[in-house]
């Protein structure tokens, strides 16, 4: 790498023009911390333990497979943000490959709607625990509306504030999670008893048959989410060298710990309780600690719910920055705390739509639209995976920091393995179809809404590249 593309990426600015305090780097403890902790939610806790009931070690194999495809995500993630080290991430790698158009759907489609339905889960996954560790203490809907609050708050004060709560909310996580984990595999804490439901089916019956293929989708949501770091690249120490870094150890990590998670629950709890449990992560901690097991479940729930909301309200605002700069969503999301440095609009938007599903409606009516929008995730990867390859041919002399390996191999699987994944994210085949038309109803909205920005406001093609 060139003197010229070190300097860019060392000095790289999310807002062209505007003149933000120069402020401490985020080192590569709080790059994994922020990696880490959008993966590990109450979600991927409740898809660890409801996955090593239904396939047992035939679940094992899809979490190895979801983690090679993971692998393939950071890998053109680290090639597209050293390309271009902006906030726009995902929008920006679009518009220089395929467009505005789909660089906008793939913003919004796979990252705001995602956050504003997803989040809203996790918020009323944290006060169903809460209420149930200290019932009747807080009205329904307060502790996760506080939450959003403070950490909306500490989001606004600066980059270093938000890298000192997430460094501390990982460290409370992965130790509570490891100490789950560890404590179930030894029975250490308690021995291991005997089960009197179904045990945990560890033959590899449905690895030989390939039935296990259809548990990838549900493997896949413990490996998703990496990227957000790219998002923070302006502000981070050594980008060029941490990114990569960061991504790829943080999966190495997470498949660790969900491995260890997972298979310690096999040994307290049976196939029943697994699968059909609404909070399985729960029961496991009481089979394993007894009466301070809902205090364990309750921190490690607080934390996973509080990493996550800090994390998405971080880089999905510093995508919604960079959308402004480049002209693609209303240009008050570029406005910047003179004294902070931080996207405040952006973050006070995100903040909004967050809440809004939490004071409106309830768990029950989220569920569905989450695996729908989740879906729309997915074909984002799709997408940043199509955009390395078109670079690649486009631009082939652009600087890129960072090669994939084996290219085109990685991207080629990525894209074949995120739309099985696609294909199967409905948890049951009652409501595939459902499913499908509400995900088909998100891209349609988000895409008329794109293609009237693109054509009216913007005044460019649809799928015109921007190579400037």
């Amino acid at each position: 790498m060139n003197s010229k593309s070190a300097s860019v990426l060392a000095n790289a600015n999310v807002s062209t023009g505007t003149t933000v305090p120069i402020r401490k780097k985020l080192g590569f403890l709080t790059m994994m911390s922020i990696c880490v902790g959008v993966v590990i939610v109450q979600g991927s806790m409740i898809s660890a333990t409801q996955g090593i009931g239904l396939g047992g070690m035939g679940f094992i194999a899809a979490m190895l497979i979801a983690f090679t495809l993971a692998l393939f995500n950071a890998m053109t993630f680290s090639e597209l943000s050293l390309m271009y080290p902006q906030a726009g991430t995902l929008a920006t790698y679009t518009q220089k490959a395929i467009g505005h158009f789909p660089a906008i759907v793939a913003v919004f489609a796979g990252y705001v709607v995602v956050a504003m339905l997803a989040l809203p889960v996790e918020m009323f996954l944290v006060d169903a625990i809460v209420s149930q560790l200290l019932p009747g203490l807080f009205p329904p809907k307060v502790v996760p509306i506080a939450i959003l609050i403070i950490l909306t708050v500490t989001n606004l004060v600066g980059a270093d504030v938000f890298a000192r709560v997430q460094n501390m909310l990982a460290f409370i996580l992965v130790g509570a999670l490891v100490l789950i984990g560890l404590s179930a595999v030894t029975g250490f804490v308690a021995p291991h008893p005997d089960i009197t439901e179904t045990g945990v089916d560890w033959s590899f019956i449905s690895i030989r048959d390939g039935s296990f293929l259809g548990l990838v989708a549900l493997a896949m949501w413990l490996m998703v989410g990496v990227e957000f770091i790219c998002p923070m690249i302006a502000e981070v120490h050594r980008p060029e060298r941490n990114i990569p870094r960061a991504m790829f150890l943080s999966l190495m990590v997470m498949l660790a710990i969900f491995l260890t998670f997972a298979i310690g629950a096999s040994y307290y709890l049976g196939v029943e309780t697994l699968t059909t449990s609404p909070l399985p992560y729960l029961d496991y901690a009481n089979a394993v600690f007894g009466k301070a097991g809902l205090l364990i479940a309750t921190v490690m729930a607080c934390a996973a719910t509080c990493s996550t909301i800090n994390t998405v309200l971080a880089a999905v605002a510093r995508m919604l920055q960079g959308m402004a700069e480049n002209g693609q969503v209303f240009p008050q999301f570029k406005c910047v705390s003179k004294r902070f440095g931080t996207p405040w609009v952006a973050i006070l938007f995100l903040s909004a739509i967050v809440s809004l599903p939490v004071l409106l409606g309830s768990i029950e009516s989220l569920i569905t639209l989450v695996i729908a929008a989740s879906t729309s995730w997915l074909l984002a990867y799709m997408v940043a995976h199509i955009n390395v390859i078109v670079l690649r041919w486009r631009m082939p002399e652009h600087a890129r920091p960072y090669k994939t390996p084996f290219y085109p191999l990685p991207q080629l699987l990525g894209i074949l393995g995120m739309g099985y994944v696609a294909l199967h994210n409905s948890p049951s085949p009652e409501i595939t179809e459902q499913v499908y038309k509400i995900t088909g109803g998100i891209l349609l909205v988000v895409s008329l809404v794109a293609a009237f920005w693109v054509r009216v406001y913007m005044k460019r093609k649809l799928f015109e590249p921007d190579l400037s």
